[in-house]
């Protein structure tokens, strides 16, 4: 159970009703629609594995070298320990935490993507009260979202910004950031972290 009176994920102070929980209703609804997203940005990575396939994507023309038969970074999110593996993992730590028989995988990876997600959205009230490493969880979910979306539709990474806490120490978040604990040990939400000053204008400054 949390005893900061803080959601672990954002650091937002949580409500009354949400002080027997480590994370939010918030963050608890993003990582609900991040693992809700995850099946079909996963079988649309078997689209993306040739060169050139992915959308936006430069258009492959001759050269003096061939180009490899397919693509890396879609490949080994799709293969095994790719995205499947980790919701996996996640799945067997929640079933050991809860002492449950330890899930079975059925069918092929796109299959097992879409069983092990609905097992984790029905686990996700549990998680979001009571998981020690929730953070965690939401982060990872978080990551392989963005790095499916990046490979299937060719968008760029969210950039970083570099962030100054008051004791001086550097924050590299981005506007997706929900919050952060600084080395200092002051946590942050997510207004705040956005109301801190860049770090490269203080450093100007000084």
């Amino acid at each position: 159970m949390n005893t900061t009176a803080a959601c672990v994920v954002c650091h937002s102070a949580l409500w009354q009703d949400e002080l027997d929980r480590m994370a939010c209703r918030r963050c608890t609804l993003r990582i609900s629609d991040d693992l809700s997203a995850l099946p079909g940005l996963y079988e649309q990575l078997g689209g993306a594995l040739a060169p050139g396939s992915r959308a936006g994507g430069p258009a492959v023309s001759g050269s003096r070298t061939a180009p490899l038969p397919l693509r890396l970074a879609p490949l080994s999110l799709s293969a095994k320990g790719g995205v499947v593996t980790v919701l996996q993992t996640w799945l067997v730590d929640v079933h050991e935490l809860l002492e449950y028989p330890h899930p079975r995988w059925e069918g092929d990876l796109v299959g097992q993507c879409r069983q092990v997600v609905a097992r984790l959205q029905l686990l996700l009230p549990w998680i979001a009260e009571n998981h020690p490493a929730v953070d965690e969880f939401a982060r990872e979910i978080r990551q392989l979202r963005g790095q499916c979306v990046a490979q299937v539709t060719g968008e760029r990474p969210v950039r970083t910004v570099a962030v100054a806490c008051p004791c001086g120490a550097t924050l590299r978040i981005t506007l997706d950031t929900l919050g952060r604990r600084c080395t200092c040990g002051e946590q942050y939400g997510r207004e705040a972290l956005l109301g801190l000053p860049l770090a490269e204008r203080r450093e100007v400054a000084a």
